[in-house]
């Protein structure tokens, strides 16, 4: 395959250069000007040839929560937003993947179903810490990419770690040399203040004060100490608010902050209720602009979708602590970061492709396989035309959810083609081009 005549984005490069690409045996082997042969050609004059995508936090719910999400129908939606690997969360499949056991069950459930490339998290919760831990974890670290914590749950299957048990798992990890993820809410003030204003109130305030900007910020202070005492590696998910990612930026720790949290505000969510209702909530004013001004500077190391979709039942249940929180978002991730990141200015060409595919790969230990365009990498690429507007429609979604709070947006810049290992899985207009199981499942190393 050659890809010809468009703008693309190389590593550490500020403007995108026109540049042939030539692909084989799923890895780019030639860039060049005027490349020619034999064998498929892809016409990208007018199209800006980025990185494919990778979305480093998604739950597909597969196996067990599948009237959600499954692999199938996640892994499309992904493809139509030109993420070509996605990494899945433990904690929203039956069983959770926190032995190499249930790794292996979920493999198993989800490997015939994906069309791109994926890898899965690990997962330490109260339950998993029992008889058996040590070695669990100690298997486990040599295939997940990281483990996933929470200082809060209410899932019944993955609750949370207090805090020695979480100092405990740090210490673990820094043995290992494994990275460890934090949902970084603080259980004391969450449940103290959930009980209070749900017997006062059921709106989307009640709900933000019930885990309000004070809530992440104990959580972030408390977890960076022990880091500090420990030496781990942690990584801080889903972050909503600017001075929390000041701190972690101030730190050993990494970060990432979500599309939600660079669009929307308190005020949204009290005009909009349930449809914008995410666990931590959108906060209020002045912390979107922060956000966003630490994305840019590489305060905030990258950004991922959260994506957690539901039926639209789970929406409207009638109380907004009832009410599901989550929403669909890894087929719109890279395209809002495009339209209202570098289309709009806030975001350099060179930054877009570090906080949409780079950043993550090299985290995770992907890169330079994937996350940027070379001589020897994988051949994930993502064309985009910067000058095709199109508005969200959650009807249109691969995803089983189809409730989001971009709904009736215009984007600027559409994805056109998405390419995995130099196959084209997705492509405007014609959809998904490949069968579930073309993705292919990586581990860490």
């Amino acid at each position: 395959m050659i890809i010809k005549n468009g703008s693309v984005a190389l590593p550490g490069r500020e403007e995108a250069e026109s540049l042939d690409i030539r692909i084989e045996d799923e890895r780019i082997v030639e860039l060049g000007e005027n490349l020619s042969g034999d064998g498929k050609v892809i016409d990208a004059r007018g199209l800006l040839v980025l990185p494919g995508g990778i979305d480093p936090h998604v739950h597909f719910d597969d196996p067990g929560f599948t009237e959600r999400e499954d692999f199938a129908s996640g892994s499309r939606f992904a493809a139509s937003g030109g993420i070509t690997t996605v990494i899945d969360m433990p904690c929203t499949s039956i069983p959770p993947v926190t032995t190499v056991a249930n790794l292996e069950e979920k493999l198993a459930a989800v490997e015939k179903k994906a069309v791109i490339d994926y890898g899965f998290y690990g997962g330490v919760c109260c339950q998993s810490m029992g008889e058996g831990y040590p070695e669990n974890f100690r298997e486990l670290a040599a295939i997940v990419f990281g483990f996933k914590t929470y200082f809060i749950s209410v899932m019944e299957l993955f609750s949370a770690v207090d805090h020695f048990q979480f100092r405990t798992i740090l210490e673990r990890a820094a043995e290992l040399g494994v990275t460890v993820l934090l949902h970084a809410e603080d259980y004391s003030y969450v449940a103290a203040a959930t009980e209070y204003f749900m017997s006062r109130g059921n709106g989307p305030v009640d709900y933000y004060n019930s885990r309000p900007e004070a809530a992440e910020l104990l959580a972030v202070r408390t977890a960076l100490e022990l880091v500090e005492e420990t030496g781990a590696d942690l990584h801080i998910v889903h972050l909503s608010t600017e001075k929390a990612a000041f701190l972690a930026a101030s730190s050993s720790a990494t970060c990432e902050t979500c599309p939600q949290f660079l669009e929307f505000t308190l005020d949204d969510f009290i005009a909009r209720g349930s449809v914008l209702k995410v666990t931590p909530p959108v906060k209020k004013p002045g912390n979107r602009e922060g956000l966003w001004k630490r994305l840019a500077d590489g305060g905030i190391d990258f950004a991922a979708s959260d994506h957690a979709p539901c039926p639209a039942e789970g929406k409207g249940t009638g109380s907004i602590w009832t009410d599901y929180a989550g929403i669909p978002g890894t087929g719109t991730i890279l395209p809002y970061l495009f339209s209202e990141g570098y289309l709009k200015g806030r975001l350099t060409l060179r930054r877009l492709v570090e906080v949409t595919s780079e950043n993550a790969a090299r985290r995770y230990g992907l890169y330079p396989k994937k996350g940027a365009i070379e001589t020897g990498t994988d051949a994930d690429l993502v064309l985009i035309d910067p000058g095709q507007n199109w508005q969200v429609l959650g009807a249109d979604f691969f995803s089983q959810g189809h409730i989001t709070p971009f709904e009736g947006r215009e984007f600027s810049g559409r994805v056109m083609e998405t390419i995995v290992r130099g196959k084209s899985v997705y492509r405007s207009g014609a959809g998904i081009l490949v069968d579930g199981g073309y993705g292919r499942f990586l581990t860490r190393g």
